[in-house]
């Protein structure tokens, strides 16, 4: 094994390719049930390879993909894995207000229990909106029954980030637990190391560095994520999106799996609820 025996989280954010919300400007909401869905034979993949890899991992599903694949949410149940929230609709939580917030994470989050007929601990945020201008979010969640919450990214990026945040799991004051997706501390600064596009960008040699040295040198579980589009080389390509967008979503999909497959031989994964709500002590630090 390439790094200590630590588990570390392995996350999905279960969303389909039209739901990401760099699309939104051209992709209407009202027309996601016109739009070829991909996401149940998506995550059925993920699933396969979890199972072939004996690992056990933590699904954020958003609330509208669980009410129209409902067998997806007990095949996750059946597996063994996590199932937590990502809110019902793939809205930032940035651009909710308070009641909007809890209209969606609160039915979210019934659906989800309702359809799997166990608890919901977890949520993390659509495009991890929440940061510095809406810490208030955290109340709307403790509200509606989280325990726990992977909702800050603590980078600097053009869409989301709160660079200022703890780097490591921490309690806020209204004893909620906050899990921030993993970054390294370099020169000063957080880089991001722990999925998504980055993880498709950057060489595995490169990735597999970053995480086992958050391993051995911070002694920390590091939190990793990814979507089931990202496995998916036949998608739509959507018209109209800028260059940028087009190399953040597309860039290096058809070698995704084969990275996921060497990351599972290389670290040990688990669920976030098994490594953070029952194994950790974290800190007391809340942010102001």
């Amino acid at each position: 094994m390439l790094a200590p025996a630590i588990t570390n989280a392995l996350t999905i954010d279960v969303e389909d390719y039209f739901q990401v919300s760099a699309f939104a400007p051209h992709i209407r909401r009202e027309d996601w049930d016109a739009r070829e869905c991909r996401v149940e034979a998506n995550v059925d993949r993920i699933l396969a390879l979890l199972a072939a890899c004996d690992t056990r991992a933590t699904f954020f599903t958003l609330g509208w993909v669980a009410e129209r694949y409902p067998q997806l949410v007990h095949r996750i149940v059946a597996g063994g894995h996590e199932l937590a929230s990502h809110g019902y609709g793939h809205q930032r939580a940035s651009e909710l207000s308070r009641e909007e917030l809890w209209q969606d994470v609160s039915r979210a989050k019934k659906l989800l229990e309702d359809l799997s007929g166990r608890a919901v601990h977890g949520y993390r945020a659509p495009s991890f909106s929440i940061g510095t201008g809406n810490l208030w979010a955290f109340d709307v969640l403790a509200r509606a029954g989280h325990r726990y919450s992977s909702s800050i990214y603590p980078i600097r990026h053009d869409h989301y980030g709160m660079p200022d945040a703890p780097r490591f799991a921490y309690r806020l004051d209204n004893g909620m637990l906050e899990v921030p997706v993993t970054t390294l501390r370099l020169l000063d600064r957080n880089l991001p190391s722990s999925g998504g596009g980055y993880f498709r960008l950057l060489p595995y040699a490169l990735s597999r560095w970053m995480i086992g040295r958050v391993n051995r040198q911070d002694r920390e579980a590091a939190v990793f994520y990814f979507h089931p589009w990202e496995l998916d080389t036949g998608q739509p390509r959507i018209p109209g999106i800028g260059a940028k967008t087009r190399f953040r979503h597309y860039v290096n999909i058809p070698r995704m799996e084969r990275r996921l497959g060497a990351l599972l031989r290389d670290f040990r994964w688990g669920r976030m609820d098994d490594i953070f709500l029952r194994r950790v002590e974290v800190s007391a630090y809340a942010p102001a």
